[in-house]
């Protein structure tokens, strides 16, 4: 593979690939599954219900993922896990990241662990109240041969274990997309020379509808559609209608990547499901990069989806790598974008957290290519854990529906907005603290500071509090703590 074709790759990251087809190589086991799982660091419980937010835990092990569950993201409120793509995939000599989103097999043994580990951390999330969403890469296989994480051997890119040449698009265009501006080609043609299924084929629509039922079966509440605008959203919708529901009773939750760049256009897909909001993203970062102030009219007006048909999040595994948006390597001022996002009333959020890394293809911390447990101290950039972000998603329950008021802005880069007479949020986006006196709109009383888990007060009387926040920082309260 050329150094062109791996940046490529990774800019565009082509996710999860899928699991119900047998292989008969037997399986490798990760190393890491014959420890013991990792010790749940807990967050102080506040009795927050499961809300909306959902943590993206890109590229954490099953085992890290069921810790997370049920120590940090049930006692912090979050509704949610987003995990990796659960299938085979190529085992890349070099560990990059980008290898699981090239898929080999539609078994559930893998580069995050085995069958049996992914089924115990649903388990696990769904006792601690949180669904379980995973990447779904049903648009293409794999391009590079080799051997897969499972023990697959892969000699033609045609000729997986679930598939024939015939089940691709290779017959109609058995090249790269050249013309970003045909929407016939974006749609049949090969992205990044990844094989393009023919999803338009009842056989091919049955498999990936297997390997999507294969994992509802074990508990799996939905799916985000990797590379989606590269499907017709009438073949998605064939797909999905050959989904079971979930064990919840409901019909699976379906959020697509519709890459920015028409055609075809965001809105194409709501009738299938919601979309990722990378213009909600796009412009976080050039108000936290240049005046927050900027964001009182922040909505439809900016560009961004409706809320009902959208997600949104600060950055992700592609564009924290390609410098689109704000990512871990931004600091304080990523952590204060991730506030403003819980605290403001739009759409479903979702807070980011993956690992550190020099080299944009860098693989997580693993072990012979398994990725190994999470540490937080190392190697790893645990933004949900972070007390602010914490405090944030509680904050966010008890925010429920009420509307945006009380907006004001002090001094430039500074800003205070409530959500009705339910909570209230300061940010200070510039290099040194700031005294203002903010109308909060909420009742006379003493309130604790969500963002450092209640080390500060803030006292409010007549409506109105004075506040210190810190450089790159926040306040915030809301009723009830």
């Amino acid at each position: 593979m050329t150094g062109r074709f791996r940046r490529a790759l990774a800019a565009c990251a082509p996710p999860a690939l899928l699991a119900a087809a047998a292989v008969t190589a037997a399986p490798a086991v990760p190393p890491a599954a014959a420890a013991t799982a990792p010790a749940p660091v807990r967050a102080v419980d506040t009795g927050v219900p499961n809300g909306d937010v959902i943590a993206n835990l890109w590229s954490w092990n099953w085992r890290s993922v069921a810790a997370e569950c049920t120590g940090v993201l049930d006692p912090a409120g979050y509704g949610a896990v987003w995990v990796a793509p659960p299938a085979e995939s190529l085992r890349h000599p070099t560990g990059v990241w980008w290898d699981v989103y090239q898929p080999y097999s539609y078994r559930l043994t893998g580069r995050f662990g085995t069958e049996a580990e992914f089924a115990a951390m649903v388990r696990a999330c769904h006792g601690a109240g949180i669904k379980v969403y995973t990447d779904a890469v049903i648009n293409h296989t794999g391009a590079q041969t080799g051997t897969g994480y499972a023990g697959t051997v892969l000699t033609d890119k045609y000729d997986p274990p679930m598939y024939d040449r015939a089940d691709y698009n290779v017959d109609v265009c058995d090249r790269a997309i050249a013309n970003w501006s045909d929407l016939w080609e974006v749609q049949n043609c090969e992205l990044l020379s990844l094989p393009d299924l023919k999803t338009g084929s009842d056989g091919v629509r049955d498999r990936i509808a297997g390997y999507l039922n294969a994992q509802i079966a074990l508990g799996v509440d939905g799916f985000r559609i990797d590379a989606a605008k590269h499907i017709p959203n009438e073949d998605l919708r064939a797909i999905f209608g050959r989904l079971r529901e979930t064990v919840s009773g409901a019909r699976p939750y379906v959020f697509h990547e519709v890459f920015p760049g028409e055609p075809p256009r965001p809105q194409d897909y709501f009738s299938t499901g919601d979309v990722l909001d990378f213009t909600y993203a796009d412009k976080i970062k050039t108000a936290f990069q240049g005046d927050i102030a900027w964001l009182s009219s922040f909505g439809p007006s900016w560009g961004l989806l409706p809320a009902a048909d959208s997600v949104s999040f600060v950055t992700n595994h592609d564009t924290e790598r390609n410098g689109r948006h704000l990512s871990y390597k931004d600091g304080a001022t990523a952590r204060i974008a991730n506030v403003f996002q819980l605290a403001w009333k739009h759409t479903t959020p979702t807070v980011y957290a993956g690992f550190e890394f020099g080299d944009p293809e860098q693989a997580p911390p693993n072990s012979g290519g398994f990725v190994t447990d999470t540490d937080c101290l190392r190697g790893w950039h645990c933004l949900d854990r972070d007390p602010a972000v914490v405090g944030m998603v509680g904050w966010r329950h008890a925010a429920g529906n009420a509307g945006v008021t009380h907006w004001q802005s002090p001094s430039s880069n500074v800003i205070g907005f409530g959500r009705a007479d339910r909570a209230f949020v300061a940010i200070n986006n510039t290099g040194g603290a700031h005294t203002a006196q903010y109308s909060t709109g909420l009742p006379d009383g003493a309130y604790c500071n969500v963002i450092d888990g209640c080390a500060t007060k803030v006292t409010v009387t007549g409506g109105r509090a004075t506040l210190t926040v810190p450089a790159k920082g926040a306040v915030a309260f809301h009723v009830g703590r």
